[in-house]
């Protein structure tokens, strides 16, 4: 059996709800046929089943990790907040030397203000606080990176308000500067934004606010969310300068990576940087090329689908557009950068647009298109696709285009799927958490732009449906989760499941 695909369709939940489900309201001719034609099931992406917190809604670097590692991966977010809680993150050596550099300089907390647990917690800045209230850290400068997007879009008053009590309580801290994370977090190589964010850490340059407060509410008043807020100067006097130290307290590497880049790389050419040297500590492990202090290293996977699969001598190829490649790669490969041999990437380019509800197709037909040209002159043992159309544009807020999104990866993955088949090979239809299935948040009435806690689906797509032996139909588990995809890839391939790989094959 060759190709075996494991074809992810990224944001895709399911949800027994209809009203404002995307997933539910857009014509899916291919996905039913196949969903009624082949065994089909749901799988747990979030909470404990993906290794966060019970009731944390999933995301694509831990349902990438989880689907690729083939065990449940213990996220960073869950590291941290244990290290808040047991007490010693306040121990941890990489971040006092971090404020001990702080003691003649400022201390800049630098992250994402939010409770959404996908990049960030605000409970972590608030230990980094109290940490620096104990040390008798004075200048110490918080710059709030807004969210908007996995918490509603217009929430960031309730976070800024929430803050300034808790720095009134600690005594300590001060907010320097707000923006949207549209610019500080942007991963797809969107320098302007970044630039934008870059200066106003450290020339003050953009709009300026006498209060964080204020600085929301004239974003408000400009019709921005607080994703799209533009960078906004609130305290000049806790501008980003030589000898400082900072802080980014975001635990997840891809949209922390670019504004990182910028402050500690010595021949960064994207755009004119002030020469400084910075004291750089980042909570996670952003990116294996900078040499900076990490407070809490990655953790060694070994033994992934895409090592075994190696080991074995089969040839693999991972594909997506630019939002998704990090993560059907380095996330996927249980953190590592590296290749494995006998691994072809590809990369499709995203589409250049502001937001994706203007092109709610992205690219999606060009890696459609790629696909399809790869398997009729090449041979590749396992092929990992991802379609970025229900999250990226899930995340919009927009009800229409993430409609339009579904029915994009429809057409895709029914093409792809038919081509697999024809091949001689079989597909695993699935996800890595949910989104475009909720697209308005029932408490505030605001557009949904957030991931969710609903299963995802799971369809074994063979020819004939027929299990490994040929001998009968399969049938599949109901109470699968994320890791155990792995082990059905192994199934079907006819390779042993290594010790470390603790997910069980979804096939009874």
């Amino acid at each position: 059996m060759k190709p075996l695909a494991i074809i992810i369709m990224d944001g895709f939940g399911i949800s027994s709800k209809e009203e404002y489900n995307a997933v539910a309201r857009a014509k899916k001719p291919n996905l039913e046929r196949f969903w009624k034609s082949y065994p089909t099931t749901t799988l747990a992406a979030s909470g404990l089943a993906v290794g966060l917190p019970r009731g944390q809604m999933g995301n694509s670097e831990v349902g990438h990790l989880n689907i690729g590692g083939g065990r449940i991966v213990y996220q960073d977010y869950t590291r941290i907040s244990l290290a808040v809680e047991n007490g010693s993150l306040a121990e941890n050596p990489v971040l006092l030397e971090a404020m001990q550099k702080a003691k003649e300089a400022k201390l800049h907390l630098i992250g994402l203000l939010s409770d959404g647990g996908v990049h960030s917690h605000i409970t972590h800045l608030y230990a980094l606080l109290e940490m620096a209230a104990k040390m008798g850290l004075e200048q110490v400068y918080v710059h709030a990176i807004l969210d908007g997007r996995d918490v509603p879009p217009r929430s960031a008053l309730t976070y800024i308000l929430e803050l300034e009590e808790k720095i009134s309580r600690i005594g300590t801290g001060r907010v320097a500067t707000v923006s949207g994370r549209y610019y500080t977090m942007d991963r797809d190589r969107r320098w302007e934004r970044v630039e934008k964010a870059y200066r106003c850490l450290t020339d003050g340059a953009g709009h300026t606010a006498s209060s964080a407060i204020e600085a929301v509410e004239m974003g408000y008043t400009r019709g921005e969310n607080d994703e799209f807020l533009q960078p906004t100067l609130v305290d000049g006097r806790g501008l980003v300068q030589d000898s400082d130290s900072i802080i980014f307290f975001n635990f997840r590497p891809d949209r922390a990576r670019e504004i990182t880049r910028a402050f500690v790389d010595r021949e960064f050419q994207e755009f004119a940087i002030r020469p400084m040297r910075v004291h750089y500590t980042c909570m996670t492990q952003y990116d294996a090329t900078l040499n900076v202090p990490i407070a809490f290293p990655a953790q060694n996977l070994e033994d992934t689908l895409g090592q075994v699969i190696s080991r074995a001598g089969l040839s693999q190829l991972r594909i997506a557009e630019t939002e998704k490649y990090a993560h059907v790669t380095y996330f996927f490969n249980g953190g590592r950068e590296t290749p494995n041999p006998g691994e072809d990437r590809c990369l499709i380019p995203s589409p250049k647009v502001a937001t994706y509800d203007l092109q709610p197709e992205m690219s999606a037909f060009l890696v459609r298109d790629e696909v399809l040209s790869r398997l009729e002159r090449e041979t590749y043992d396992l092929i990992v696709i991802n379609f970025a159309n229900p999250d990226m544009v899930g995340h919009t807020g927009i009800f229409d285009a993430a409609v339009a999104a579904v029915e994009t990866v429809d057409a895709c993955v029914g093409a792809v799927v038919d081509k697999i088949l024809e091949k001689g090979g079989a597909a695993l239809l699935t996800a890595d958490h949910g989104n475009a299935e909720k697209m308005r948040d029932e408490k505030s009435s605001q557009p949904h732009t957030a991931h969710t806690t609903n299963p995802v689906p799971f369809s074994l797509i063979i020819d004939g449906g027929a299990a490994c032996d040929g001998s009968k139909r399969i049938e599949l588990r109901e109470d699968g989760i994320l890791a155990d995809i792995a082990p059905t890839a192994l199934k079907l391939l006819y390779i042993d499941q290594p010790p470390a790989m603790t997910g069980k094959s979804l096939i009874k």
